[in-house]
């Protein structure tokens, strides 16, 4: 509830301090006193455009701050902790600041804040109920809400909200999906000619070294082959071939190795060099017998080394590094293969969700079209007894070309006050009085609510007598589970309050300036009396006042 305000420097207000308490306050006064520039103030705290203009001549900033207890409603801390802000006891402090420098701030509890967070907790906190931009029934989008809420249709519409996301976010995924399929199309095509191309060339390990030790061979085979024949036939052929020349020798030195021994070690050497310069040539010989020049496997070897050269350029340094990468191109193809499967479990999920959906909807059509009928006559039946006899409500139900987180209709109260005229949308023909009467009407057939705090203003706009005491009886039905603070300039109204306040104005110093005033109970026999008898005030009408308070306080 809204505990304490304080306004400075708005119009004729200089400094004015209000506390208020639970149930139905009254705010009453002479005409121009400043009760409207006090609804004024609690517009700014609900993030209402804020105007130079409205700033006190003579003063450089105007200043309003209210103070809330949101001791049971645990879910506007938790938004402001949400959103950065200390918020550990069960009190919330606003306070706006305009300046004539143009620079408007807001503070929630001593911090800065923005105006979009103010405009987003500020209507959890107070509603205003007359001709003012909050109004909730001028925004048809709180039709619907205030509809569920009549039928007890809120766990059916959350439940359906939850569907309806589910659904919505499995939509969305799928438009990804369908987003992402061209480029994934053009991903595994490359991914595939990559992969075909890597096996297509059937790498093994080891495989490059290898051909480069046979290209050497292949490309030296002609030189390979001339030189090693050309060795044999040095040592083993031909005149003078160093085989003999070496037999000679070693055959000469053993024969005189018999008659000086010393030369046995010698004629032991040269015999082991002989057959070792021996093997040396059947080997050559042999060797030049298997080299042959072959141009063709030197190309195919040349063919085979550049396709391996062309692949390590293009996919890895090494051809182990190129093996191990078609491995991941192919876990790769494999996953984007498999999006076709996903994509057809998502679509059956999908088709899951918009029956569940559906069903759902269908569901809360049918109980909202059975509530609006009864909606429709529940409230004609209280705006009758409010000064409106002729009025007609009617609770629209349009279905929507596509279902919302909100169901599959969109719902509208419409309002003709007078007969003969067809109803319309409540933005169109209601006025400022009508409006809060009609919202009093609503809270009668609906008496709980998510706002704490409701301002009725204009609500006694055109009535008197008996429907005046009516009103009072009906706000104060209402200030029974929710805060009420009312303007009213009917004594009928005003005897129902627990809190009366009057707002009057008064000059000092050459200026005027506002301040209101808790009425004790003389004080408050003496306030509706002048309600009800004017600036004279008469015996006669203040033991009237004083038979009225009695009576409203044993009703």
């Amino acid at each position: 509830m809204l505990t304490d305000l304080t306004i400075k420097n708005i119009a004729i207000i200089d400094t004015l301090h209000i506390s208020f308490r639970e149930g139905l306050t009254v705010l009453t006064g002479e005409t121009g006193a400043g009760k409207s520039i006090i609804i004024d103030a609690v517009g700014l705290i609900m993030g209402g455009r804020a105007s130079a203009d409205l700033i006190r001549s003579g003063a450089d900033e105007a200043v309003v701050e209210a103070l809330f207890d949101i001791s049971a409603q645990p879910e506007v801390a938790q938004r402001l902790r949400d959103s950065g802000f200390d918020c550990d006891n069960d009190e919330l402090l606003v306070k706006r600041s305009i300046s004539r420098a143009g620079k408007n701030r807001v503070f929630i509890n001593t911090n800065m804040a923005t105006l979009a967070l103010l405009a987003d907790i500020a209507p959890r906190l107070i509603n205003i109920y007359g001709q003012h931009e909050s109004q909730t029934l001028l925004r048809p989008e709180n039709h619907l809400r205030l509809l569920d809420a009549y039928a007890g249709l809120n766990p059916q519409r959350e439940e359906y909200a939850r569907a309806f996301e589910r659904f919505r976010a499995l939509q969305e995924r799928l438009a990804t999906l369908d987003e992402e399929e061209r480029e994934a199309e053009r991903r595994l095509d490359l991914l595939s000619y990559q992969s075909d191309e890597i096996a297509r060339a059937e790498l093994r390990a080891g495989e490059e070294e290898e051909l480069e030790e046979r290209r050497r061979l292949l490309a030296g085979a002609e030189k390979l082959g001339g030189t090693t024949a050309s060795a044999f036939e040095r040592l083993y052929e031909g005149d003078g071939a160093i085989l003999g020349q070496l037999r000679r020798i070693k055959d000469s030195i053993a024969e005189v190795s018999a008659i000086d021994r010393s030369l046995e070690g010698v004629a032991a050497s040269l015999e082991n060099a002989y057959l070792q310069v021996e093997d040396a040539a059947i080997m050559l010989r042999d060797y030049a017998s298997r080299i042959e020049a072959d141009p063709t496997a030197l190309q195919q070897a040349d063919d085979r080394l550049d396709l391996i050269h062309r692949l390590k350029r293009k996919y890895a340094p090494t051809v182990e590094a190129i093996l191990e990468f078609k491995q991941g191109l192919d876990g790769e193809i494999d996953a984007l293969k498999g999006r076709e499967q996903a994509r057809h479990d998502l679509e059956e999920e999908r088709e899951r969700l918009a029956r569940d959906v559906q069903q759902r909807g269908k569901e809360l059509t049918a109980r909202r079209t059975a509530a609006a009928g009864a909606l429709s006559k529940a409230l004609a039946a209280e705006v009758h007894q409010l000064a409106m006899k002729n009025a007609v409500v009617e609770t629209l139900l349009e279905p929507l070309a596509e279902p919302r987180a909100t169901g599959y209709e969109r719902v509208e109260l419409l309002f003709s006050p007078n007969p003969g005229e067809p109803p319309r949308p409540l933005a169109r023909v209601a006025s400022g009085g009508e409006l809060s009467r009609l919202m009093l009407a609503f809270k009668q057939v609906l008496p709980e609510g998510d706002v704490p705090t409701l301002i009725f203003d204009e609500v006694d706009t055109g009535i008197g007598g008996a429907t005046s005491e009516m009103v009072g009886q009906k706000l104060r039905k209402v200030a029974s589970v929710q805060q009420v603070l009312c303007i009213t300039h009917l004594a009928q109204v005003a005897v129902f309050a627990a809190q009366h306040l009057r707002v009057e104005k008064q000059v000092a110093n050459g200026r005027t300036t506002t301040r209101v005033m808790p009425l004790a109970d003389d004080e408050r026999t003496r306030e509706v009396a002048r309600m009800l008898a004017g600036a004279k005030i008469t015996d006669s009408a203040l033991a009237h006042a004083a038979e009225m308070l009695v009576a409203t306080n044993t009703l």
